[in-house]
């Protein structure tokens, strides 16, 4: 499978680093950033392949993050699965009204992890 360059953005600094290393581990390139200021000036420069994006941030929620990479359209088709402690049936809608292709509930595992990029590259690969 094709190396991807994957952007995690979280505050909380144990998910972003169990995050980094499970990526890592699947030999993907990884970016970190810790709210949603911090995400979108990191996806304007690097472009990611897909984004991991918490719910629950200070500032910038992870839905008015999403909302506004997808209103890009640069980043439109950019796949952005959300993360999020809740798994309630209210917080997923919420994440598809906001543009996001999946949810993950923490703590994820790297299988959680992995299996959700490559789902999207295979997904990229078929529209591209």
């Amino acid at each position: 499978m094709k190396s991807r360059k994957v952007l995690v953005i979280d505050d909380s600094n144990t998910i972003r680093r169990s995050a980094e290393i499970f990526l890592r581990q699947g030999g993907h390139e990884v970016m970190l950033a810790e709210d949603g200021f911090d995400a979108l000036a990191k996806v304007n420069d690097a472009a990611p392949d897909l984004i991991f994006c918490d719910i629950l941030m200070p500032r910038l929620d992870g839905y008015q993050t999403c909302a506004i990479i997808k209103h890009n359209e640069k980043f439109a088709a950019t796949p952005v699965v959300m993360l999020s402690s809740k798994d309630g049936v209210f917080d997923k809608a919420r994440g598809r009204m906001a543009g996001s292709q999946e949810y993950l509930t923490k703590p994820f595992t790297k299988d959680q992890l992995l299996q959700a990029v490559q789902q999207f590259s295979a997904a990229r690969q078929g529209a591209a």
